[in-house]
């Protein structure tokens, strides 16, 4: 088993995300888990990610705080605490914080095609 504590998760960059700070919970340098990557997210009022449709799907589960996901067809879902979704690959979505405290979110994605 390994464990990440929180006090030793290390920062991580995700491009397109802008007033967000990320911590990479499992997998990369994190872990050897050779499935998945977790991360923590946090956004700050304000804060979000460009519209943008990925390569992989992905999980969000919403921990604390709002936050609001539009899809790139226009519909806008808000995730509350606990709440959580499921965004194929290659499924547009935007997310932003649009309250006024930090809202924390985990995100659970499978690894690149191009890492193994």
């Amino acid at each position: 088993m390994e464990i990440t504590r929180l006090a030793d998760a290390q920062p991580y960059s995700a491009p397109k995300h802008y007033d967000m700070r990320s911590l990479r919970l499992q997998g990369f340098e994190a872990s050897s888990a050779d499935f998945a990557w977790t991360g923590l997210s946090y956004f700050l009022p304000g804060g979000g990610a460009e519209m943008d449709s990925g390569l992989s799907a992905k999980i969000y589960v919403a921990l604390a705080g709002e936050i609001t996901i539009e899809l790139g067809t226009g519909d806008v879902y808000v995730l509350g605490a606990l709440d959580s979704c499921f965004i194929a690959a290659g499924e547009a979505r935007a997310i932003r914080n649009e309250g006024n405290v930090v809202a924390t979110m985990l995100v659970v994605m499978p690894y690149p095609e191009t890492q193994t």
